[in-house]
């Protein structure tokens, strides 16, 4: 039997839906699993976070800074940033502490390597706001 390429328009369709979907994660939104103890009871090690994107603006995808800025984050947020090791890291957003930097904090002070040990982190790393977690 002999096997058939698909049809251009089946070919298309795939091919749109792919290049949607990977804008829909680089610009929107995004799911990730939370490792690490930093920011227990709030996020447990192995949950799946529902990450936007888009919260503070719109980012450009490899160059670490933000194409459009429409606002920093609040006192509380639970950010997604790349740390000064260059590992992803969810903390809380503590406070601004100028020169568009911030301090970030785990909620599990005692497990938690965050801003105390590291410093401020640059505003232009964050890469989301966590908007759900299960």
């Amino acid at each position: 039997m002999e096997s058939k390429a698909p049809p251009p328009r089946i070919a298309r369709i795939v091919l749109m839906a792919f290049a949607a979907t990977l804008l829909l994660k680089v610009f929107l939104v995004d799911l990730m699993i939370a490792e690490g103890r930093s920011m227990l009871p709030t996020i447990r090690p192995g949950a799946v976070v529902l990450v936007n994107r888009a919260a503070y603006g719109l980012r450009m995808p490899i160059l670490n800074g933000y194409l459009v800025n429409w606002g920093p984050p609040k006192t509380g947020d639970i950010v997604i940033f790349s740390a000064p090791d260059g590992v992803l890291a969810v903390k809380r957003f503590q406070e601004s502490v100028g020169n568009n930097r911030f301090l970030a904090v785990g909620d599990n002070s005692e497990e938690s390597y965050d801003s105390r040990q590291y410093g401020s982190i640059a505003v232009d790393s964050i890469l989301g706001k966590v908007i759900g977690i299960k």
